[in-house]
Order: C-alpha cells, then sequence, then structure tokens
C-alpha cells in the first residue's frame, strides 16, 4: 500500500487473536491516516477457537479453521511479521522477535491468547501435545489422525474444554480408546444440568473417565498416575485450565496472575500498552476466559487503538454478565447453556455451525488493491501501458528483457574489472518493494544482488545499500533505517562481505538496491562456456513471480505466501561453491527461466532442451499458473525468451526475486553436485541439457 500522506506513527499487533483480526477488518475500511499498522504472528495464520472442536471431529477443514493473516494484513495495508514474540520492553518501546533487529512501537496492543502447556509435568514438553496455542495442536491432531494404528488418546483435563475435544477424537475416530483425566471431578463447573447432558454424551461415546487421578509423568505411548497406574497413550493433550505465557511476566505492566491487567478501556498499566483476549484479565469486571468476550471487544479496542493514536477521547468496554455456552458433542449436536439452564441436539449444532461460519466469512473476498482508475480523456496508449493489472513489484516491476537487448545488447551478470592483475566483478541491483516487512525485503533485496556475484563464481567483497523510502516523520525514518541497515549488514557479512557506504532518499514507495562488488580467484564464470551434452541445474524453485502477483491481489494462501519468501530470502553462496565446475552460470532472475537460458544460449551459440517436469516449483505456483494468474512482466519475458519450441509452462516466463543459480555442468559432474545441493539445503533439480545449435529452448 503506498501512503498518500506521511506516516508518523506505528502501531503494532502482537498476535492474531480473534479481536486483533476484527481490528485488522475494521482498520482496512476505516485506516487512521498517518499510521503503519504492524502485525506479529508466529505464523501465516491464527486458528478460530470456536470451530476447533468441529475440526477435531472432522466436521471442518484446516483451511475452514484459519483466519489468513496474509490476506487479511494486505487488506488492512498492514505488515506482516512472522515469527514469535519473546519479550516487550515498555520503556523503550520495543519487541523482540528472534532472527530479527527489534521492532518499535508508539502503540502496542497484545493478543497472544494462553497456553495448556505444563511445564512442571515431567515428559509432558517432550510426549504432549497442549490444546493451545490451537495452530500446533491442530497440524499435530491433522496428522495423527490420519494414521493408520487405532488411536490411544489421553486428555488431561476433564473441565468443558477437554470434554470437547476428547468427543470430537472420539468421533473422528470410533476405533480410538480415549481416556479424560482429571484430579478431581470432571465438568466439575457446569450446572447441574448441563454436566448430567455432558457427562451422558461421554459415556455415549464410551470416552473413558478418570477422576481424582493425579499425572505424575507423561512418557512415550502412556501417562503414569500417581497410584502407578498406566494409561496407554500415543496422543496426549493437555486442557487443564487457562495459563498465560511466560514471558508476559517479563514485559514490566502489572499483571494478575500472570495475565496483563488492564483497565475499563483495554489499556495496561502503560496507557500505550492494550491487551484483550485471553491473555489480559479485565480488572474492573473480571470474566472468564472465552471468546465471546474476546469478539466483543474488538470494536472498543479500534476505536480506543484511533483515539489514543490521534488524541481522541477513549471508552469503555463493559462485558454482558452472562452469555450462550454452545458446546460441541463430537458429532453434530451441540449443548447450550445459559443462566443455569441448558438444551441439547442437532438443532443447537446447526446454530453454533452457523454462529462460526457467519464469523469466518467476515475474513473471505476482502476487496483487493484497487486498480488506477484513468481520467474520460486521456492519452492515446495510456491503456495499454497500464497493463491489465497493477504493476508488480520486485522483479516484477523491471524492464523486459525485449527492451534491454534492444538499447544496451546482450551482456553478462556482472561487468568484469582488472586491476593490478586482479579479477573483480561489480553489480548493482534493486527491487521496488513487494512486501510491506522492511527486514524481509532487505533480505531479499540482498540475497537477489549478490547472485550475480555467486554467479559469475566470485567472492563478495563490498556492497553498498541504496534506498528509496516512501514519506515518514524523522521517527519512523530511524527506526526504518535501523531495521534495514541492520538487515543488510547480516546478510552481506554472512556472505563475506561489508557494506562500505550508500545513498538514501525520498520517493512514492519503498525501493531497496545494493551495488556489490567480487574478487575472482580464477576466470569469471560468463554466460559463455556451455557445450552441447552439458546438464542444467536449478538451485531454487520457480513461482515467485506469480504468487506475489496474487498475493497483490487476494488470490492465495498466507502459508504460500510465506513459504515463497523463505525461498526467496536463502543465500547462494554455498550453492556457488557446489557449482565451482559449471562451464556456464547465471541466476534467474527478472527475465524468467527461459529468459535467462536463452542468454546462455545465445552467449555460448548452443540450444537447449528444458525436462519440464522435473523443473522445480515453489508450492502452489504452478496452480495459481493454471489458473491463468501472471506477474506484470509476463508478456515481456515471453517476448525477450528467444525461440521456445513445445508446450512450454507459463511459469518458465516468471520473474524471480532472488532466484536460484542456474548451472551449466559437465555431465560426469551434476549427479555430484546435486546430491551436495541437496544435503545443503537447496531444493535443486536437474531440469536438463545442453544441446547442438540452433538457439532454440525446446521443451520435453
Amino acid at each position: 500500500m503506498t501512503p498518500d500522506f506521511p506516516f508518523t506513527r506505528d502501531l503494532v499487533l502482537i498476535g492474531g487473536g480473534h479481536t486483533h483480526a476484527l481490528v485488522l477488518r475494521r482498520w482496512g475500511m476505516h485506516p487512521l491516516v498517518g499510521v503503519r499498522v504492524t502485525v506479529i504472528n508466529p505464523g501465516p495464520t491464527a486458528p478460530y477457537s470456536g470451530m476447533l472442536p468441529g475440526f477435531v471431529a472432522g466436521h471442518y477443514s484446516r483451511e475452514e479453521l484459519d483466519i489468513d493473516l496474509v490476506k487479511l494484513a494486505r487488506f488492512a495495508g498492514a505488515r506482516v511479521i512472522d515469527g514469535a514474540v519473546t519479550a516487550i520492553d515498555p520503556i523503550l518501546r520495543q519487541i523482540t522477535v528472534p532472527g530479527r533487529p527489534p521492532i518499535a512501537y508508539d502503540v502496542a496492543s497484545l493478543d497472544v491468547g494462553i497456553t495448556s502447556a505444563m511445564p512442571d509435568l515431567p515428559g509432558f514438553a517432550v510426549h504432549g501435545v497442549p490444546a493451545k496455542p490451537l495452530g500446533r495442536f491442530a497440524t499435530r491432531w491433522n496428522a495423527y489422525r490420519a494414521g493408520a494404528e487405532p488411536p490411544q488418546i489421553a486428555v488431561i483435563g476433564g473441565g468443558v474444554a477437554g470434554a470437547e475435544l476428547a468427543l470430537a477424537m472420539r468421533h473422528a475416530r470410533d476405533d480410538a480408546q480415549v481416556h479424560l483425566i482429571d484430579r478431581g471431578r470432571v465438568l466439575d463447573a457446569l450446572g447441574h444440568t448441563a454436566r448430567r447432558k455432558m457427562m451422558a454424551a461421554l459415556s455415549q461415546a464410551s470416552v473413558t473417565l478418570v477422576e481424582n487421578a493425579e499425572v505424575t509423568e507423561v512418557i512415550e505411548n502412556a501417562l503414569i498416575l500417581s497410584d502407578g497406574q498406566r494409561i496407554p497413550s500415543s496422543f496426549t493433550t493437555g486442557a487443564a485450565g487457562a495459563k498465560p505465557h511466560g514471558w508476559i511476566q517479563e514485559i514490566g505492566v502489572a499483571t494478575h496472575d500472570g495475565f496483563v491487567a488492564v483497565d475499563a478501556n483495554l489499556q495496561s498499566s502503560d496507557p500505550a500498552f492494550f491487551a484483550v483476549g485471553d491473555c489480559a484479565h479485565l480488572t474492573a469486571s473480571p470474566r472468564p476466559k472465552a471468546g465471546v468476550f474476546a469478539v466483543r471487544e474488538a470494536p472498543v479496542l479500534f476505536d480506543n487503538l484511533r483515539a489514543v493514536l490521534s488524541g481522541g477521547a477513549l471508552r469503555p468496554y463493559q462485558p454482558q454478565k452472562d452469555y450462550l455456552k454452545l458446546i460441541s458433542l463430537g458429532g453434530k449436536s451441540a449443548l447450550a447453556e445459559k443462566f443455569g439452564t441448558a438444551k441439547a441436539g442437532p438443532l443447537l449444532w446447526r446454530l453454533k455451525d452457523h454462529i462460526d461460519v457467519k464469523f469466518m466469512r467476515q475474513f473471505e473476498n476482502l476487496a483487493p488493491m484497487a486498480r488506477p482508475k484513468p481520467p474520460l480523456t486521456h492519452a492515446l496508449g495510456l491503456i495499454e501501458a497500464l497493463g491489465p493489472k497493477p504493476m508488480c513489484g520486485g522483479c516484477g516491476a523491471k524492464v523486459g528483457r525485449g527492451a534491454l537487448l534492444d538499447v544496451l545488447g546482450p551482456g553478462d551478470d556482472a561487468g568484469i574489472i582488472e586491476t593490478g592483475g586482479v579479477q573483480q566483478v561489480i553489480s548493482t541491483d534493486h527491487l521496488r518493494s513487494f512486501w510491506q516487512d522492511p527486514v524481509v525485503m532487505t533480505r531479499i533485496a540482498a540475497v537477489h544482488a549478490l547472485g550475480d556475484i555467486w554467479a559469475m563464481g566470485a567472492r563478495p567483497q563490498a556492497a553498498t545499500l541504496n534506498l528509496v523510502l516512501p514519506a515518514m516523520s524523522t521517527a519512523l525514518q530511524s527506526r526504518t533505517l535501523a531495521e534495514i541497515v541492520d538487515t543488510a549488514q547480516e546478510v552481506i557479512q554472512s556472505a563475506g562481505a561489508q557494506i562500505v557506504g550508500g545513498h538514501t532518499s525520498l520517493g512514492a514507495e519503498m525501493t531497496i538496491g545494493f551495488t556489490a562488488t567480487g574478487i575472482c580467484d580464477h576466470k569469471p564464470k560468463t554466460l559463455a562456456g556451455a557445450v552441447p551434452g552439458d546438464v542444467l541445474i536449478l538451485t531454487k524453485p520457480l513461482g515467485s513471480g506469480v504468487i506475489m502477483a496474487a498475493e497483490m491481489a487476494g488470490e492465495v494462501s498466507g502459508e504460500v505466501v510465506i513459504k515463497a519468501l523463505e525461498h526467496m530470502q536463502k543465500t547462494q553462496g554455498e550453492a556457488a561453491r557446489i557449482l565451482h565446475q559449471a562451464r556456464a552460470m547465471t541466476d534467474v532472475t527478472g527475465f524468467g527461466l527461459a529468459g535467462h537460458l536463452n542468454g546462455i544460449c545465445d552467449a555460448s551459440g548452443v540450444g537447449a532442451k528444458l525436462f519440464a517436469a522435473d523443473i522445480p516449483m515453489m508450492d502452489g505456483a504452478a496452480a495459481l499458473s493454471e489458473n491463468g494468474v501472471k506477474s506484470s512482466l509476463y508478456a515481456d519475458n515471453v517476448a525477450g525468451a528467444g525461440v521456445v519450441s513445445g508446450p512450454a509452462p507459463d511459469l518458465l516466463f516468471d520473474p524471480q526475486s532472488a532466484g536460484g543459480l542456474l548451472a551449466a555442468m559437465p555431465a560426469d559432474k551434476a549427479q555430484q553436485a546435486l546430491q551436495a545441493l541437496q544435503q545443503a539445503g537447496y531444493p535443486a533439480g536437474i531440469i536438463g541439457e545442453i544441446t547442438d545449435g540452433p538457439i532454440v529452448i525446446t521443451i520435453s
């Protein structure tokens, strides 16, 4: 999102809980001008707790369970940081996420839920699966449920949450042996009528109750009770109450039993720090941990965050005294309790399903980025220049190969300079930002720029940082520069080089680039040198262009996007070392695989055959391409790829940001190099071979 006004304040939402998800949705519809919004979450999705029992029972898929935070953040104009917060400093107003510079804030809100981990129970950390956080539990349960062996399940904690899970697991696998274990009486907190109906459901489902029992140890495939009894279990989960995350007590704001204490305005003892959902304790009107309160806090939090950031007045949150509790009974039946009365049956399941599905539909079909609308009277050629879709970022925003060849002619990845008998290579690359997080963009831009150095077989030597920042206040400029410079130094230094200078300016949007040099201890590798019979190796999968184009339009899942970003951030220094015997090498970037391979063919006077089925693709890229999603540079790349014979997949022309190395290797060296690459963590593949001329890429 390109701001029309300067950013002056940083709002950081820590956690993707229900309240924050609803706040992001509201923010997308009514943003506060001048505020840069960041959401931090360990993963691209946030599971909705109301549908967890239905998911466990098999009534909902994992996709139906999850709120896609990447799509939601795109709608809200927010940046997403994929990581787990480990510390918050309210004095410096900085948030710690391992593996990246601190994240600064002016106002922050915490919505990280609770945990049901049992750190004091021996063996649970190794052999147990806490029911919360929900994401990890859902992933583990999905894998376990698909197993062939008859399940043996133990649920520690006989409250409503534990009973719901036990019933759902028993429904999902009718061959399961399920034990529900409590140190007291199962479902003791429920009213008489509700407890009687729940107990009947547990009995009908053949769930074995173990009451007044103390679990002393969790071992592989079993639990040990204090009386020595051994409960068989190959899937042990804990649902014994709500526990706060341990690091919350170290924040430095007031807490209550480890939860952040907040007033009626949802503010902590630090007015710049809010907390909502299960991780917060409502001091003015304490309530149990339940999703209904988190949902109803959302409009109040939204208004109060805007008020604090704009100098307005806050309003209090007034929770209801009681609420309708809808409890899943495993199958498509539910129990409802309110004001001490309870009923059960399929009709109540339909009510619960309607409420849950309606909640999740709020996060579907969020409007994508709007297209610019030209005036009624405009210059000839304007519509054609705009193209059928918004211009992609990264390498999708560069000039096509055909236009560059017309003006500059063919050339290698980097220039070669010889000084005092030392061969030095130099190259420059810049990326228009396609991702809101400057740390991720800096890593990608640095890897992208170093790709030319690695492709020529050189050792990175030095780099200058060239940066355009969007309009923002001096304070935000300093914060953003600190994130970018720290990240750039980490990537460049890990490659064996140093940052020796740079240049910054302000512009319409963020652009990050590097001019890099490298030293060659041998003759630099160029596009020329490939001979018929050489094998083609690609070190990274294709698809970043089409995935990021789909992300701009809200047409791809956040999980696919995050995995693509991980590929783009992977450095290539070790891959270049492994491929030192290549006869010709390049990196696959803006011109796409076909365009860069055509460069090798042109310079070497050879042809090439590609084995389309063996070309590695990023998860989700092929499906998007088959559905017609293309980067805005696609047509230029088709035109600039030379002669391509055979049914060419569209992804051959997909522009890549920080793409893989493409090497023409002697055939007798290829398998050894491929094995070394894969052992080093590169999803590399042998994708084709060099053939005799003419200069044609043939698809096999």
